[in-house]
């Protein structure tokens, strides 16, 4: 009943401001997950690669990097989504 009473005292579009702030949390954060797992994906398969051949730790450290800059451009896109969300 007191969740109502604060509901009923908000200004016109205060609730709608709220609830657009805590969905673009949600946005980004949800689109974190998958460029933090990405990474570590990438980055664990490049350390068994060279851990195997070491001889060609230059080519795949390259390659590591380069995989992830396009991973963490993922999350980019999920920052530019949560202002998207916001109008």
């Amino acid at each position: 009943m007191e969740l109502l009473n604060v509901v009923a005292q908000q200004s016109p579009g205060e609730l709608a401001a709220g609830l657009t702030a805590v969905g673009r949390g949600i946005v980004y954060g949800a689109a974190a997950i998958g460029p933090g797992i990405g990474i570590g994906i990438v980055v664990g398969n490049a350390i068994t690669a060279m851990a195997r051949q070491p001889e060609a730790a230059g080519m795949v450290r390259t390659t590591m990097f380069l995989g992830i800059a396009f991973t963490e451009a993922l999350a980019l896109f999920g920052f530019v989504l949560s202002f998207i969300v916001a109008g």
